[in-house]
């Protein structure tokens, strides 16, 4: 078997389709590992593999996608979340370099869309993230939200992006925001860290420095009001992080 899609999922109904129908009939195996959905995610899951197991849903969603992973059985592996899309000239170029063999795992570039408009700026393009590797040598950490993939071997870079539509809506925005910042308060947690400095860093430097870094910086403002708030909510979730850690 040549190429696997390996997918952890939960409650994607809305963006899952167009994701499986990226792949179907151009992979050789999809991969779901599905975290207790509540929605018909599973159901339209059914329409495209046999390959769905059922688990819980961690915080921690790298565990679940190292879990498909590991149930994969191609000689290669393309990892992918259910609000990603491949396009056709992204298979030629995964079809090309799987056949030269010449590494063991690559960076693709992903083209962000946020509330319906693609984010060229703010440092939010081209986003490599390391998704295509050989089968047995990427493992995911399973410790960050936002971690890559760790491959033992050679690693190169393809050119054509993947589609990343991930933000259709400020609702699943919220979504997403609100489990990153539990993220930043069980990690302040666990650093038993209380200072005033800490405070300070949390409430005012990094959401100063971050909205500068990618509004200012990376040129966020032209990207119209999208980049705006995608810069704006991006900063808020260190304030709001540290004082939901307090509460914890």
């Amino acid at each position: 078997m040549r190429l696997s899609v390996v997918l952890a999922t939960y409650n994607e109904e809305k963006s899952l389709p167009d994701c499986l129908q990226s792949v179907i009939g151009w992979c050789d195996e999809i991969v779901i590992v599905d975290g207790g959905s509540t929605d018909a995610t599973v159901e339209i899951a059914r329409k495209f593999t046999d390959r769905i197991f059922t688990t819980t849903n961690p915080k921690i969603f790298h565990i679940n996608k190292q879990k498909a992973i590991d149930k994969a059985q191609g000689k290669w592996i393309l990892q992918l979340d259910a609000d990603e899309q491949v396009s056709k000239e992204l298979q030629k170029e995964i079809d090309l370099v799987i056949n030269k063999n010449e590494y063991d795992g690559f960076w693709i570039p992903r083209k962000n869309f946020f509330l319906g408009r693609f984010l060229m700026k703010g440092g939010v393009y081209p986003d490599y993230t390391l998704r295509l590797y050989k089968n047995g040598k990427g493992r995911l950490p399973q410790k960050d939200v936002h971690e890559q993939a760790v491959v033992s071997g050679s690693v190169g870079y393809l050119h054509t992006p993947l589609i990343h539509m991930a933000d259709k809506s400020l609702a699943r925005y919220f979504l997403r925001f609100n489990r990153y910042t539990d993220l930043i308060a069980k990690e302040l947690k666990a650093k038993k860290t209380f200072a005033p400095l800490l405070i300070v860093n949390y409430l005012f430097i990094k959401p100063v420095y971050w909205f500068f870094w990618t509004y200012i910086r990376h040129k966020g403002f032209m990207d119209s009001w999208q980049g705006f708030l995608f810069s704006f909510f991006s900063s808020l979730r260190f304030p709001v992080g540290y004082i939901k850690f307090l509460f914890l």
